[in-house]
């Protein structure tokens, strides 16, 4: 059976790259890092560093193995935790992983029915988009994440599938056509063929590209960012249209954009969480909270908000 010590010294290796920044990490003397890395080659049989000047370089053993290092550590803290709140020895805690506009929407009316149902446990925020998300989850360094995935899923390169997720429906993100409100302009996409167009992080400009190709042209995009508060700017000064989803929306709108939904077109919500049932009660409570709060009625039309406000990403 492999040593859990061992493997978290090979982690740290991974991690800093070299067995002095690894011993300095662990506070552990440098030939006792080296001591633990032998042994666990010789425990595996496989040579898991070499040699390179006077540092080190992990083998393609040596790499598979501190990968799988990093997730099993990351799974035993959260056994730990899980633990901890079921012996009571420490009030409960959940660590949750969200995607920017779900931050600003969903995530505050959960944590407030939380807050009301569960006053005692702590709810901890990561923002991470869904691919960070994911594998942080695996890592064990997050209890659940809400993440989206594009519908239609081709060309958005989602990969939220695995038998060891469980993902569980919160509802859909339907997708706008936005161009500006001082003139009018088609509610489809076909019909700005010639336009120029403003793409968002490297997903959804992928599902972009796919939307345009299925209307039948190759959109011209002539920005990208990430950021749906910039990218609604560059809408206002008419330097192209973009697609945004209704979440990113209701987080900003720039009251001199227009929008209009793309039929049949969105993102679907899920929340994720690592492994067989049953969860922690902290990470139920979490899930509760979240599908009360997407079954509740919104304002499916996003009051305007001032042009000031700033966001770090734009998802």
């Amino acid at each position: 059976m492999l040593d859990l010590t061992r493997l978290r010294v090979l982690a740290a290796v991974a991690e800093h790259g070299s067995v002095t920044a690894a011993a300095k990490a662990l506070h552990y003397a440098q030939p006792s890092v080296s001591h633990h890395l032998a042994r666990l080659e010789a425990e595996t049989g496989a040579v898991l560093l070499r040699r390179v000047g006077r540092g080190v370089r992990l083998t393609e053993a040596g790499t598979l193995l501190a990968q799988r290092a990093q997730e099993i550590i990351g799974r035993v803290a959260a056994a730990e935790a899980v633990l901890a709140e079921h012996v009571g020895l420490r009030a409960g805690t959940v660590r949750l992983a969200a995607f920017p506009s779900a931050l600003s929407t969903l995530i505050p009316a959960a944590a407030a029915r939380m807050r009301t149902a569960h006053p005692a446990l702590r709810l901890e925020l990561t923002e991470a988009e869904p691919p960070e998300a994911l594998a942080q989850l695996r890592a064990g360094e997050v209890d659940a994440a809400v993440i989206f995935r594009h519908r239609p899923e081709q060309g958005s390169g989602d990969r939220a599938d695995g038998a060891d997720l469980r993902l569980t429906p919160l509802g859909e993100d339907r997708l706008h056509l936005v161009g500006p409100a001082a003139k009018r302009w088609p509610a489809r996409l076909d019909a700005h063929t010639d336009a120029d167009w403003i793409a968002g992080c490297e997903r959804c400009r992928a599902h972009l590209l796919w939307l345009c190709a299925e209307a039948g042209f190759t959109p011209r995009i002539r920005f990208t960012t990430d950021d749906y508060v910039a990218v609604q700017a560059l809408v206002v000064a008419g330097l192209g249209m973009t697609v945004l989803p209704e979440l990113a929306l209701r987080a900003h709108r720039d009251p001199g954009v227009r929008t209009r939904p793309l039929g049949g077109s969105a993102r679907e919500l899920l929340l994720a969480r690592y492994g067989r049932p049953p969860d922690a009660p902290g990470v139920d409570a979490v899930a509760d909270a979240l599908l009360a709060s997407t079954a509740a009625p919104s304002n499916a039309a996003p009051a305007p908000r001032a042009a000031g406000r700033t966001s770090s990403s734009a998802r």
